[in-house]
């Protein structure tokens, strides 16, 4: 399980990564698809910054984070670091749909991969309790 969440992480690494580069990229974003689904709109607004930090590299520090966790087996961190990552992420994709009205496909697939990395490490936790509990 632990191997799958980091391989995750790693998926969710190159994902921030690409999007990084967008957000510091003046051309045409590589995902600029249509009038709904433009990376670099939604990676130059001004939302893709909080603290003078691109919302990107914290989605790099962040999956770092989660990877570390799960090949550490730290399950109780790792169960709390998704939950905030998760948090965070519908939080932006609040403001794709409701404010800036532009989706953006690397967000799009960070959202599944941390819904995924919560997910795995909800069952890890739930299936460590189980198997502690009839051991």
């Amino acid at each position: 399980m632990r191997y799958l969440i980091a391989l995750l992480a790693l998926a969710g690494i190159i994902d921030s990564s690409l999007a990084l580069r967008v957000h510091y990229d003046t051309t045409t974003a590589p995902c600029s698809i249509n009038e709904k689904w433009d990376c670099g709109i939604v990676n130059h607004s001004p939302y893709a910054v909080m603290y003078g930090v691109p919302v990107a590299a914290m989605g790099i520090a962040g999956y770092f984070l989660l990877g570390l966790l799960a090949l550490w087996r730290r399950r109780g961190l790792l169960l709390v670091a998704s939950l905030i990552g998760m948090a965070f992420a519908l939080y932006l994709t609040n403001i794709e749909a409701h404010v800036l009205g532009v989706w953006c496909l690397y967000c799009v697939i960070s959202q599944g991969l941390i819904a995924a990395i919560l997910l795995l490490a909800i069952g890890w936790s739930v299936w460590l309790a189980l198997r502690d509990r009839h051991a």
